[in-house]
């Protein structure tokens, strides 16, 4: 199970085979004509491409799609410095027989081979052609494309095509967009929206990290203090929980004295869709009263018969907050975990760039206008090279032939397998990411559980025991863990197969199959959080014992259930310490930033003001979902020690009698609340 050739999760075959085939070229950059790369190469001084008539682009798009499939737009396309911000037409009077190319195009946005000053073609031989372009509207750079500014639409003249003389369908097609984008554009900007964005974390980024470090220092000495007002907070939380429902009680029974001498009665109501009749009647407020009633009684014998399990948790998250304050480092592990996934996310997206772009493209000859001379006789299989197409002869006699990108050639083995191997890439990003976070939590159980089975505290704690218990876990047990996460993979694979059928076959299905299918991804559901349940405390009995994976979890299954009680107790007390610390740290820091970002509070000797934002709300969204992020990773980190604390204490207690051979590691404050002691010359030595 310790095999680490054997159970690595897969990757570096379907790497390899990516990065010898593929071309990520062909998706980050965009390409002219010819064929040739925007921005690198020769063309590295002109990143963008530049449409000479993009409205091809739209009236072209779907007969494309329907026929072969092309994904380039089926115009001249060049290499440009710079996309036009302006608008211009070609002047009616360059169509004049005298009339010279060069005084009415501009050279830098015609096609590169064709030189304007030597040319002896007439304007109109240019323009059909499509050696330079005889119109164009303001653009800006989309991911290197020049692509129409909706926001100077509204700019252009009503009668812009008539104007200059240009065919009806330019100023039909011109005026659609501008009375499709109008109100758009007028409403909302969404560049300049984003430039004010950028302006305000420009302005308030300072401030930003400083309320992220507030969330850090208040998240650390909260899971410190812990270790003192524990006790406190979950009486407190407990009673306020009973103190809550005994309101309700009360509230519904003065609801119901009050409506007590009423008439009308809910059998008198009958069905309503106005729920708020429902609280006029006695019946209502009865059944609120009896239901509230149960909770109420049931949570009071709960906690009159589980007080001892209370007070065994609460000492087990008092320990836990020792442990951590004995372990600093640990607290910062989730940045190694996260710095991982980072990696684990960028390696299943260059491959999966590399294998979409494994094929060489397929260029077909393609006809804009089929009317057009003998242009019919273009059947749309004729393949071409971009790179040479417009310099040959071979297709003169159509002026509109054109060398169309269609698709990448999928003729090759990998190619015809490209959608199982991507399919095969997202499994291994999933095993990947399950992996790495198996591999923290077994870290960190194995620090823990160091600190757990020292005798004399902290003296026997050993020295850097999250960087030993790192490499312990590297060097022992990735055979067990990549096991456990290809276990948690295949569940979450059949959950997303579920997804997408229940997308595919939504609109026919029947009720009963949408009952049945609900049902499934319910049982999917609730299986993947069983197996992330087993899987967490697998990893803390192969940190503790080093055995392998399926002997891990079956032991530590068995050892949860035989003291199922302690495991529900601590689970809810633990969850609910952790969930009134995580609303402290993100409302306390929320509430915080509110206040300072919307100049209710100002620091002396500060220069900021909230003059100086123009949304002053993007930075308080910033920094609650921050504060929330690093209260989370804290606290990952404090649930984790709670887990490994809690079945390491199990552990002790089947395991040891207190003593001399066998002494019980648990602290004293345990060991009086379950009436044990350690007996013989170890007595007493254990600290705290």
């Amino acid at each position: 199970m310790g095999n680490l050739l054997s159970m690595t999760p897969p990757s570096m075959d379907l790497f390899v085979k990516a990065w010898l085939y593929g071309d990520p070229r062909h998706v980050l950059y965009p390409r002219n004509s010819t064929g040739m790369f925007c921005g690198i190469g020769p063309n590295k001084a002109q990143p963008s491409v530049f449409y000479f008539d993009i409205l091809k682009c739209v009236t072209s798009i779907n007969i494309m799609a329907a026929t072969l499939n092309g994904l380039q737009c089926p115009t001249t396309q060049v290499c440009v410095e710079k996309c036009p911000d302006v608008f211009w037409a070609l002047n009616p009077i360059a169509y004049l027989p005298n009339a010279k190319p060069q005084d009415y195009f501009n050279q830098s946005l015609c096609v590169p081979s064709f030189d304007l000053a030597r040319t002896t073609l007439k304007v109109k031989e240019i323009v059909d052609q499509e050696l330079c372009p005889f119109f164009y509207t303001p653009t800006i750079s989309v991911l290197g494309r020049c692509l129409p500014d909706v926001t100077a639409l509204k700019n252009i003249p009503n009668d812009f095509a008539n104007t200059w003389g240009l065919p009806s369908s330019v100023n039909d097609t011109v005026n659609g967009i501008k009375n499709a984008k109008g109100d758009i554009v007028n409403s909302f900007n969404a560049k300049e929206i984003g430039v004010r964005i950028f302006e305000d974390f420009a302005s308030s980024w300072q401030w930003i990290i400083a309320a992220l470090v507030i969330a850090m220092v208040v998240s650390f000495l909260f899971l410190l203090l812990l270790r003192f007002i524990a006790p406190v907070m979950v009486w407190v939380l407990i009673f306020g929980v009973l103190a809550v429902g005994a309101y309700g009680i009360y509230h519904c029974w003065w609801e119901y004295d009050n409506y007590r001498k009423s008439a009308v009665s809910i059998t008198d109501i009958g069905f309503t869709t106005d729920f708020k009749v429902y609280l006029q009647v006695k019946e209502t407020w009865l059944a609120f009263l009896i239901i509230l009633s149960v909770v109420e009684g049931i949570l009071l014998l709960t906690l009159i018969f589980l007080r001892t399990r209370i007070l065994i948790a609460i000492a087990l998250i008092q320990e836990s907050s020792k442990a951590v304050s004995h372990m600093m480092s640990t607290l910062f592990y989730p940045l190694i975990t996260f710095v991982l996934l980072v990696v684990c996310v960028a390696y299943w997206g260059i491959t999966a760039l590399y294998l979409a772009t494994s094929g060489i493209p397929v260029y077909k000859v393609v006809a804009l206008n089929s009317t057009q001379d003998n242009c019919g006789q273009i059947g749309g299989n004729e393949t071409c090279d971009p790179q040479t197409f417009y310099n040959s002869t071979d297709y003169s006699w159509c002026r509109s032939a054109r060398c169309i990108f269609i698709k990448y050639n999928n003729e090759g083995l990998l190619q015809r397998n490209l959608f199982n191997l991507q399919i095969y890439n997202v499994v291994a990003f999933l095993w990947c990411v399950n992996f790495v976070i198996a591999m923290g939590q077994c870290s960190l159980a194995g620090a823990f559980a160091s600190y757990y089975w020292s005798l004399n505290k902290p003296s026997d704690i050993p020295t850097f025991p999250l960087s030993q218990a790192f490499i312990r876990t590297i060097r022992y047990h990735v055979g067990s863990l990549a096991f456990g996460a290809l276990i948690l993979t295949l569940i979450q694979i059949i959950r997303i197969i579920l997804e997408y059928l229940d997308h595919k076959t939504r609109a026919a299905q029947n009720p009963c199959s949408r009952f049945l299918m609900c049902c499934l991804k319910c049982c999917f559901w609730c299986l993947e959080k069983f197996i992330k349940f087993l899987n967490r405390n697998a990893y803390i009995m192969i940190a503790v014992y080093g055995k392998n994976f399926c002997v891990s979890a079956k032991n530590a299954f068995m050892l949860l259930m035989r003291n199922i009680v302690r495991v529900v107790v601590l689970d809810k007390v633990t969850d609910l310490l952790l969930f009134f610390g995580k609303m402290l740290v993100v409302g306390g820091v929320g509430v915080l930033a509110f206040f300072f970002f919307s100049g209710r509070i100002r620091l002396p000797g500060s220069n900021f003001r909230t003059e100086m934002l123009n949304y002053y709300w993007m930075p308080i969204i910033v920094v609650v979902v921050g504060a929330y992020l690093i209260a989370h990773g804290f606290f990952s980190v404090y649930s984790m020690c709670v887990d490994t604390l809690f079945l390491c204490f199990l552990e002790d207690l089947e395991r040891h009698d207190g003593t001399m051979q066998k002494p019980y590691y648990m602290s004293k404050n345990l060991m009086k609340i379950l009436n044990k002691k350690n007996r013989g010359p170890k007595n007493g030595k254990g600290k705290d």
